[in-house]
């Protein structure tokens, strides 16, 4: 199985890939900062099917989280900051290689980067959709590296 490294370079390669493809065929275009954070999100979600277990992995990808979870709240964003806990709470439902290593769970796991700035915030869909791609993409390449695929 492959370490918690090479599911970081999964996600970031993956993730850079599409947003090259992305820009290249003029779908998007973000600026440098968004660029980074998509690329983060990517990242992060590379290592969420590992979390369930004790791992290098979790401890990065729970890193990741706090100090989005703490920007979030030094920014006032209270409800974003609460789904973030929510979330960063289910993979302790169930064992290793449980839900969280299935391809349901790679569409729905980012599901909220997709309806919370929707429902919560008022966004065009179309806005969110990058986010949740890059989720989406992030976990695809754990999957794929892991041979789930």
């Amino acid at each position: 199985m492959p370490g918690y490294r090479t599911h970081l370079v999964g996600g970031a390669v993956l993730a850079a890939g599409a947003l090259f493809a992305a820009q290249t065929l003029r779908i998007h275009a973000p600026g440098l900062p968004t660029q980074a954070a998509l690329l983060a999100v990517s990242t992060a979600f590379a290592l969420a099917p590992d979390v369930d277990t004790h791992s290098r992995g979790r401890t990065w990808f729970y890193g990741l989280l706090a100090v989005a979870d703490v920007a979030l709240i030094a920014t006032r964003r209270y409800q974003w900051a609460a789904l973030l806990g929510l979330l960063a709470m289910l993979p302790a439902i169930d064992g290793h290689r449980g839900w969280t290593h299935t391809w349901w769970a790679m569409l729905l796991v980012p599901l909220p980067l997709l309806l919370a700035p929707v429902l919560l915030y008022g966004w065009a869909w179309q806005a969110a959709v990058p986010w949740y791609a890059a989720a989406v993409l992030g976990y695809f390449s754990h999957l794929l590296l892991d041979r789930q695929f």
